[in-house]
């Protein structure tokens, strides 16, 4: 197979554009000492995108919000409690694909 210089050039420079703007920040930050409120700030993050990306698999359909019953949201209901209750990632897993095979099988017949 051979290999073309402006697509290894275009791989080349794809890697180097995901690697700046992640390891850049990363090297200046790592020699700063940061404020107490911006750390409290950002430790908030991981859990707003997290937040941001369940809320679109489950409240947007057709690129519309929809808020009516869909196995996706029903699933999510146990697989929530029960990640509330234990705070296990294993039980919450297993509750969450157990509950969504369950409902899909269901909504299929």
């Amino acid at each position: 197979m051979e290999v073309r210089w402006t697509v290894l050039l275009i791989v080349i420079g794809g890697a180097i554009v995901t690697f700046i703007p992640r390891v850049v920040p990363l090297m200046v930050l790592s020699r700063m000492k940061l404020p107490e409120s911006v750390m409290r700030w950002l430790h908030y993050v991981p859990i707003a995108i997290l937040a941001a990306l369940v809320g679109q698999e489950l409240f947007i359909h057709d690129d519309e919000v929809s808020m009516k019953l869909n196995p996706e949201l029903l699933a999510a209901i146990p697989t929530a409690l029960v990640a509330i209750k234990t705070r296990s990632l294993l039980w919450t897993v297993v509750v969450g694909v157990v509950a969504f095979g369950l409902l899909r099988f269901l909504f299929t017949l």
